[in-house]
C-alpha cells in the first residue's frame, strides 16, 4: 500500500463486511452519540451539584441537601441488594452504623486522625461495612428470600441490641461523638463550615454512583439479576447463585459503610438509631418510594423522602403519617415506583404523542392533587381538635388561620374534597383512553 486511508478493511464473516474507523461513517457516529448519551448525565449532575449551594445559600438547606445526599448512598447501596439481587434485608443499617462508628473511633484517635485527610475516611467506613458483611453475608446469603429476610432482620436486632451492652464500642445509649477538623487539612481546607463539608459529601456522591453503576454493568452485577429472577437457572448454566449473591452483598456493605463515614463527618455523633431497625425500615421505604427497578429511582426516593422529613416535619407533626400513605400508595398501585412513573412515559414521548396529554392530565390530576389536600385538611384538623390544649381553637393550615371548632371550615374541607374527587373520578375514563391512544403507535394518525 502506498497511501495511508482512515478506513480499516477487515473481512468479515460473509467475506465481504468492512468494519471503518473513519469518524464521518454512521457507526462511529452512532458510538460518538452513546458516549455522550452515557457522559451527559453524570455532567449535568456534577454541574448541579456544584450550583445548588448558589441557590439554596442558607446553612440549613445546606445541612438537608447533605443529608439527602447521604441518604442517595445508602439507598443506591441497598438497591443493589433489594433492585439488583432480589435480597430484601430488615437489617442493613447495621453496616452504615458500624462504618460510621469505626470513622467516629478514627476521629477519637488524635494521632492518627490529625495525618489523615478528611475525605478519606469514608473509606474506613466502607472497610468496616465490607468487614461485617462478609461476616453477614457468609451465612446468609446461601439462600435468599424470607430465610435472607428474617436473617437480616435478626442480625440487625442482635447488632442493635449490643450498641447498650458493647460500650467501648458504641458508646451506650449516648453514643459516640467526634470532631472532624482534628484531620489533616485537605489543600487547606478544614472543613470547619457546612459548605465545605457539602462539596465533600458531593464527591462521594458522584464517586459512589458512579461506582455502583460500573458495579452493575459487570458480569457479577448482570448476573445478579439473572439470580434475582431464576436462580436456578443461573446455576444451571454453571454460576453459583450463592456466590453471586455473597459479592453483592459484601459491594453493598462496602457503599452503605461509605454512606455510614460520611453521616459521621457531618453530624459528628452516632447513637443507637443509627443501627436499629427503624433506620432499616426507612432506607426500604426510600428504595420502593423511588423504584427498586431503576438504576436512578433510589435517588428520587432519597430526594423526595428527606423532603418530606425535613420540610415537611416543619410544617406539620403528621409528616410520617403522610410519607407512609405515600408508601402504601405507590405499593399498590405504582410498584415501579416514582422512577417509573417517569419511564411509563418514554414511549409516549418516542411516538411524539406527549402533547396529547397535557389536556386530560390537567382535568384529571388537578382536581386529584386538590382533593388528596382536601383530605389532608380534614386530618390536620381531627388532629387539632383532639390535641391541642385546652382553649387553643384557632389553627393555621394553606397560610390561613381559623376556629378548627367552627362548622364553616368543615363544610369547606369536605365539600372541596368531595367535589375534587368527584371530578377527578368522572375525567378518569378521558385520560385512560388518552393514555392508550397515546401508547399505541399509530393511533393518533
Amino acid at each position: 500500500m502506498t497511501q495511508m486511508d482512515t478506513k480499516s478493511d477487515v473481512k468479515g464473516a460473509r467475506g465481504d463486511e468492512q468494519i471503518t474507523t473513519d469518524p464521518r461513517s454512521p457507526a462511529q457516529q452512532m458510538g460518538a452519540g452513546n458516549m455522550t448519551l452515557t457522559f451527559a448525565p453524570w455532567i449535568v449532575a456534577a454541574v448541579l451539584l456544584a450550583i445548588l449551594p448558589f441557590i439554596f445559600t442558607n446553612n440549613s438547606s445546606i445541612t438537608i441537601m447533605n443529608q439527602m445526599w447521604i441518604t442517595v448512598i445508602f439507598a443506591l447501596a441497598y438497591n443493589m441488594l433489594l433492585g439488583q439481587g432480589g435480597m430484601l434485608s430488615f437489617g442493613h443499617a447495621v453496616y452504615a452504623g458500624v462504618g460510621g462508628f469505626a470513622c467516629m473511633h478514627i476521629m477519637n484517635a488524635s494521632d492518627f486522625f490529625s495525618v489523615l485527610p478528611l475525605p478519606v475516611l469514608p473509606v474506613f467506613g466502607g472497610l468496616f461495612g465490607m468487614g461485617l458483611a462478609i461476616i453477614v453475608g457468609s451465612f446468609s446469603t446461601r439462600s435468599a428470600g424470607t430465610v435472607f429476610a428474617m436473617i437480616s432482620l435478626g442480625v440487625g436486632e442482635l447488632i442493635a441490641a449490643c450498641s447498650v451492652i458493647i460500650v467501648a464500642f458504641f458508646g451506650g445509649e449516648e453514643g459516640i461523638s467526634g470532631d472532624r477538623t482534628y484531620a489533616q487539612p485537605f489543600f487547606g481546607v478544614e472543613f470547619l463550615q457546612q459548605i465545605e463539608v457539602y462539596y465533600l459529601i458531593s464527591a462521594w456522591v458522584l464517586i459512589s454512583a458512579a461506582l455502583m453503576y460500573l458495579w452493575s454493568r459487570t458480569p457479577v452485577g448482570r448476573m445478579a439479576n439473572a439470580v434475582r429472577d431464576n436462580p436456578e437457572r443461573a446455576e444451571f448454566l454453571g454460576y453459583s447463585a450463592r456466590w453471586v449473591r455473597f459479592y453483592s452483598f459484601v459491594a453493598s456493605g462496602f457503599f452503605a459503610g461509605v454512606a455510614g463515614g460520611l453521616f459521621a463527618i457531618n453530624y459528628e455523633i452516632l447513637t443507637e438509631e443509627n443501627l436499629n431497625t427503624a433506620s432499616s425500615g426507612v432506607i426500604l421505604l426510600v428504595t420502593f418510594l423511588g423504584g427498586v427497578g431503576f438504576f436512578f429511582g433510589p435517588i428520587i426516593g432519597a430526594i423526595a423522602f428527606t423532603l418530606l422529613q425535613t420540610v415537611l416535619s416543619l410544617q406539620t407533626d403528621l409528616w410520617a403519617f403522610y410519607a407512609g400513605t405515600l408508601f402504601v400508595a405507590t405499593v399498590m398501585f405504582f410498584p415501579g415506583g416514582l422512577a417509573g412513573l417517569l419511564m411509563m412515559h418514554v414511549p409516549v414521548f418516542r411516538l411524539g404523542n406527549a402533547r396529547s396529554l397535557i389536556v386530560p392530565y390537567f382535568k384529571t390530576l388537578l382536581p386529584a392533587l386538590i382533593g388528596i389536600l382536601g383530605l389532608a385538611a380534614l386530618v390536620e384538623m381531627v388532629f387539632h381538635v383532639r390535641h391541642a390544649a385546652p382553649g387553643d381553637d384557632e389553627m393555621t393550615l394553606f397560610w390561613t388561620t381559623f376556629d378548627s371548632h367552627a362548622v364553616l371550615p368543615w363544610v369547606i374541607a369536605i365539600g372541596v374534597t368531595l367535589i375534587a374527587l368527584g371530578i377527578t373520578r368522572a375525567t378518569a375514563p378521558g385520560l385512560r383512553e388518552a393514555w392508550n391512544e397515546a401508547t399505541t403507535p399509530g393511533a393518533r394518525a
